[in-house]
Parts: structure tokens; C-alpha cells; sequence
């Protein structure tokens, strides 16, 4: 990262520095504790939590980039930057900024914000992406402070998820029966591309979707929680559950879908709660999944049926490189 992007408006006493590696991540974790309260962050929160400087170090070897804001030499918030491709050809660099409440109000976050974008713009320069780029933003509904600041700043709200919690995992309604021919089960590595492409194909029509090549999907492949539903011998649908590294009491829904032709005979149903059980079997007492909130298929009517309650909307903002 070069020098001259360290050089945005200020106030007294504040200054941007780089980010050193592994040395900073106890103070990131600090920053994310202190925002805790004033943003209603959710500590267990599967789509953004409250991360411990081992996650910390997990997140910021994603990153595009990264820089921090220090006050009297002590770090008092930090910005990052990611980038990823879309299934339409987008590429999205999204920015992300924390910054303790006490400071906020100050100038210090639109100075962030205006580092942010210059950085991702430079980026989009040196990456050749500039004919399909746009940046991209996230706050919390409840993030009061970082939504006014980003709508201040032109950016347009396109999309938002919703995360829901089962919060007893003993407590899972009884099993409906499936139609013959049909059946659920364990996924085998034998089943990994089927699984994959059951997945992917869900997604076929949807806007603001990531691309997910197979060889990503082998990667992360965690198989001890995972099901599948069968039409013979024709995968047809899946639910693919795992156990929080960081809080193993913790179990996430990551994905439920089903092939099209197979909808509406209570197969999501099904491999949901065998998914469920699954996760009490390893140890989780909860469980948390998230969809959007424009979902056509209204599969949060399903999550909730089986127990789920919903907690935080997270809204994606975008806005235009020349904005």
C-alpha cells in the first residue's frame, strides 16, 4: 500500500497507519468489542459476529486490503477492503469500517470512507476490472451510525438478508413422512459434484449471487453434518450444516436447496430437520442459518415452522466507481 493514501482530512489527533499483521489483531478484536453495544451487534451471529482475535486473523487473510485509525496512538477502528466476482461477471469490492462509538461523529468515519473508495478505485485501475466494478457496502440494520453515513455518501440499498435462530436444539418438531422413492441420508464424497451442482443451480436466475467453482467447494468441504435427499438414484436436493469453528455449541444451516422438480413434497422439510439433528449429534445446542429477504421461494416461512425466530437484517449497499 502506498504512502499517499494515508493523506485524507483528519482531526486533531487522529491518523491513518497500515495494518502490520498479526501485532494488531487483539487491538481489531478491542474495536469490535467496543462497537458491540451501540451497533446491537449479535455475538453469535453467523453472518457478523462479534470475532476474537483468532477470527480476526481469519478475516483479515481475506482482505484486499486494510488500514487503521489511531487516536493518541492507541487503535481506535480500522477499514477493509475485499473483492469477489459474481455469477453475472460483477466484480464487487465491498469496504467495511469500525470505529469506537466515542469517536464517531467527529469526521473520522467519512474520512474512512473516503480512504476506502479512493483505495478501491486505484485497485479497480490495477486489476483491469473498471467495465464491470462497483463498490460495494454492508451495515447492520441496527447500525444506526454506519447506515446514515453511507446513505449521506450516495449509496443505494440493493438487497438485505435475514438471520434467524433455533434456539433449543432438543426441542425439534416430529418428522413428516416422504413420498415413495424418495429418501434422505448421509452425503459421501462420491456425491460431492451432485451436492455442488444441486447448489449452484438453486441460485440460476438470482441476482447478487458469488460465484462458487467446484474446486472452492472441495476446499471447504465439511461433510460431518451434511444430507442429502435422493430420488432413487438421483440426488435431489441437500442440506449442507456445519458445527462453528469458534463456538462449537453453535451449528449453522449454510445451505438448503432443492432441485426444482422435486419442490413441494416436504423434501426441505425433511432434510432440514435430519440437518438439525445432525448438528445435536456433534454438540451444538443452537442452531442459525440466514436467506434473503426477498427470497421468491418464502423459505423463511419453512425455517420458521420448524422453530426459527428472526434476529438482524443486514443490508448490502452498492454504488457506482464514478459516483
Amino acid at each position: 500500500m502506498s504512502g499517499d493514501v494515508l493523506t485524507h482530512d483528519l482531526p486533531a489527533g487522529f491518523g491513518f497507519r497500515p495494518y502490520r499483521g498479526v501485532a494488531d489483531h487483539s487491538a481489531m478484536a478491542a474495536v469490535r468489542l467496543g462497537c458491540a453495544d451501540r451497533d446491537g451487534v449479535d455475538a453469535h451471529s453467523v453472518v457478523e459476529g462479534l470475532p476474537g482475535e483468532a477470527e480476526v486473523a481469519e478475516e483479515s487473510a481475506k482482505e484486499e486490503d486494510q488500514i487503521l485509525v489511531v487516536c493518541d496512538g492507541s487503535v481506535v477502528g480500522y477499514s477493509t477492503i475485499r473483492r469477489w466476482q459474481e455469477r453475472d461477471d460483477t466484480w464487487v469490492y465491498l469496504h467495511r469500517g469500525y470505529l469506537l462509538p466515542e469517536h464517531r461523529r467527529q469526521g473520522v468515519g467519512s474520512a474512512m470512507l473516503s480512504w476506502a473508495e479512493e483505495r478501491i478505485r486505484r485497485l479497480v485501475d490495477d486489476h483491469g476490472t473498471a467495465p464491470t466494478a462497483v463498490i460495494g457496502a454492508n451495515a447492520m440494520a441496527s447500525e444506526q451510525d454506519a447506515t446514515a453515513l453511507l446513505l449521506a455518501a450516495g449509496y443505494r440499498r440493493v438487497f438485505s438478508l435475514v438471520e434467524l435462530e433455533l434456539d433449543d436444539l432438543r426441542q425439534l418438531p416430529e418428522q413428516n413422512g416422504l413420498p415413495a422413492g424418495l429418501r434422505t441420508g448421509p452425503i459421501g464424497s462420491s456425491d460431492y459434484r451432485a451436492a455442488w451442482r444441486t447448489v449452484v443451480d438453486s441460485y440460476d436466475g438470482s441476482g447478487f449471487t458469488q460465484k462458487w467453482p467446484f474446486q472452492e467447494f472441495l476446499d471447504t468441504a465439511d461433510p460431518a453434518c451434511w444430507r442429502a435427499a435422493w430420488n432413487g438414484q438421483d440426488l435431489v436436493g441437500v442440506a449442507l450444516c456445519s458445527i462453528r469453528p469458534h463456538d462449537r455449541t453453535v451449528g449453522e444451516v449454510e445451505e438448503l436447496s432443492i432441485r426444482t422438480d422435486h419442490r413441494r413434497l416436504g423434501l426441505g422439510r425433511a432434510l432440514l430437520l435430519d440437518g438439525l439433528r445432525s448438528l445435536h449429534e456433534h454438540g451444538a445446542a443452537t442452531a442459525r442459518l440466514y436467506t434473503g429477504t426477498a427470497n421468491p421461494h418464502r423459505s423463511y416461512d419453512l425455517y420458521e415452522s420448524v422453530g426459527f425466530r428472526r434476529q438482524n437484517e443486514f443490508v448490502r449497499y452498492r454504488k457506482s466507481l464514478g459516483s
